[in-house]
C-alpha cells in the first residue's frame, strides 16, 4: 500500500528517499545540540503564500516534488525569515509581572540572557524577524531582531557563540569533532518544518500539488499535506517549494479548528550567493560578560528525538527514546500520543494555587474525567496535554476527546 494517498500515487520509496537524503546531507544549517533549546512544536503559518500573481510553472506531481525536495542541496544562502506563532495561549496579564521579579531584569533567571536554550524559546509566541546565513555545515548564523536590539547565534567551525546586545552578554561553547554527530538543524526554517511534516506522510495522509506561488521574489510550487485522521488538531500544511533549487521557502500550518495559522515561518528575502566570510566572525565586545557552556553535557540525539509530538510515528510497543523515562507512543501518524508517568500527583487547581498563577492555570486547563479517574487537559491550538490526578501524562497534536479516549484505553 502506498505510504499516503494522493492524486499522484507517490510511493513509499519517495518518502524513504527524502528521509535518507536528509540523513546523508546531515544538517546543512546546523549548530551543536548543546545550544539549541527551542521546541520543534512551534510550527505553522498561513495565508498569503503569494507575494504577487501566481507564476506559470510546468506541471509537477507530488511524487516529483517530494523527489525535488529530497535532492535539494543548497549549501549557501542568506536572507530574512519572518515567523509568527499563535498557539492560542491566554494573555499572561498579571502573571508576567509576578514571574518577572523572580526571573530578574533579563527575564532569564540565573542563566545568561545570551544562552540559546532560553533566548530562542521567544520564537514560541508573537511575530519575529530573523536574519539567516549559511555556508556549508560548519558556518551558520541566525540573528533575532527585536526593538533595536539583536540576539545572534553563530556557528563558525568549532566555536558556537550566542550574543545578546541588550544585556551585552555572551554565551560560548566549543564543538569537538565527536559533537558533529550531535548537531541539530537550526529551528524554524521552512525546510526543517517541511521534512518533519513529510515524516508523518503515510496512509492517513493526502499529499498533492496545488498550483504555484511566488515567495521572496522566487517562483514556487505549493505542496499540500492533509491529515485524514479526525482526531488530529492539524488541518492542513502547505509548503512553498522553490521551483529551481527544491528548497522549501515557506511553511503553512492551519489548525483543524480553523482561523489563523498556528505559526508563520517563511522567507521574505533570500539569496543563494556565498555569504562573506566575515558574516560568521565574532569577537566578544569590550565589557561583555562571557559565560562558557559545556558541550560535553549536550543530550545525545536519538531516532525518537527526530519526531516531535504530533508529527512522529511510533507504537505502544516501542518505548520512546530521548524523552522522559518510560515514554511510550500510542497510535501512528497524526494521531500519535506520547505518554509517560511522572510518578507524582496531578496538577493543583487554580483555587488551590491562588493569585495570578492560579488564574493562569484555570485559563489553560479543562477538568475532565473518565475510566482513568480525573485530570486536567491543557490546551493550545496545536498541542494538547492531559495530566491525570495520579500523575500520568498524555500529549500530542490531537483533540481533548482523543486524549481522554487514550487514557481510558490505558486502564
Amino acid at each position: 500500500m502506498a505510504p499516503y494517498e494522493s492524486d499522484d500515487n507517490a510511493t513509499a520509496a519517495e518518502v524513504e528517499e527524502l528521509r535518507s537524503a536528509r540523513r546523508r546531507k546531515a544538517a546543512r544549517y546546523v549548530v551543536p545540540a548543546t545550544v539549541v533549546g527551542i521546541a520543534a512544536a512551534t510550527i505553522g503559518l498561513v495565508p498569503a503564500l503569494a507575494d504577487s500573481g501566481d507564476p506559470d510553472l510546468p506541471k509537477i506531481s507530488a511524487q516529483e516534488l517530494i523527489e525535488k525536495i529530497a535532492a535539494s542541496d543548497v549549501q549557501q544562502l542568506s536572507g530574512t525569515v519572518k515567523i509568527t506563532t499563535d498557539l492560542g495561549l491566554p494573555d499572561l496579564g498579571g502573571l508576567e509581572s509576578s514571574l518577572g521579579s523572580a526571573a530578574g531584569p533579563s527575564g532569564s533567571g540565573d542563566g545568561s540572557s545570551a544562552d540559546p536554550s532560553t533566548k530562542l524559546t521567544e520564537l514560541a509566541s508573537g511575530t519575529h524577524t530573523l536574519r539567516v546565513a549559511a555556508d556549508g555545515e560548519d558556518r551558520q548564523k541566525v540573528s533575532l531582531l527585536e526593538n533595536a536590539a539583536e540576539y545572534s547565534l553563530i556557528h563558525n567551525g568549532k566555536d558556537v557563540w550566542g550574543y545578546d546586545s541588550k544585556s551585552n552578554s555572551v554565551f560560548h561553547t566549543t564543538a569537538s569533532e565527536s559533537d558533529g554527530k550531535q548537531k541539530e538543524e537550526l529551528p524554524a526554517t521552512p525546510k526543517d518544518l517541511a521534512e518533519e511534516a513529510l515524516k508523518a506522510a503515510d496512509k492517513t495522509t493526502s499529499v498533492t500539488v496545488d498550483g504555484s506561488a511566488q515567495v521572496a521574489g522566487r517562483d514556487a510550487y505549493r505542496l499540500v499535506i492533509k491529515p485524514k485522521d479526525e482526531g488530529s488538531t492539524v488541518g492542513q500544511i502547505t509548503v512553498a517549494v522553490d521551483s529551481k533549487t527544491g528548497l522549501p521557502l515557506k511553511f503553512t500550518l492551519t489548525p483543524a479548528s480553523g482561523g489563523s495559522a498556528v505559526v508563520d515561518a517563511g522567507f521574505t528575502q533570500v539569496s543563494f550567493a556565498k555569504p562573506a566570510a566575515s558574516t560568521f566572525d565574532f569577537t566578544p565586545p569590550k565589557g561583555a560578560k562571557v559565560e562558557e557552556g559545556d558541550a560535553a553535557k549536550a543530550p545525545e540525539r536519538s531516532e525518537r528525538s527526530e519526531h516531535p509530538e504530533g508529527f512522529g510515528k511510533g507504537s505502544a510497543d516501542e518505548p520512546g527514546k530521548g524523552g522522559p523515562e518510560g515514554l511510550n507512543v500510542i497510535g501512528d501518524g497524526w494521531d500519535s500520543i506520547a505518554t509517560f508517568d511522572t510518578g507524582g500527583q496531578g496538577v493543583p487547581s487554580g483555587s488551590e494555587v491562588g493569585g495570578d498563577v492560579g488564574g493562569f492555570l484555570d485559563s489553560l486547563g479543562d477538568k475532565v474525567s473518565g475510566k482513568f479517574g480525573e485530570g486536567t487537559v491543557f490546551k493550545t491550538r496545536l498541542i494538547n496535554a492531559l495530566i491525570t490526578d495520579d500523575g500520568k501524562v498524555y500529549v500530542g497534536a490531537v483533540t481533548k476527546d482523543a486524549l481522554v479516549k487514550a487514557a481510558d484505553a490505558a486502564k
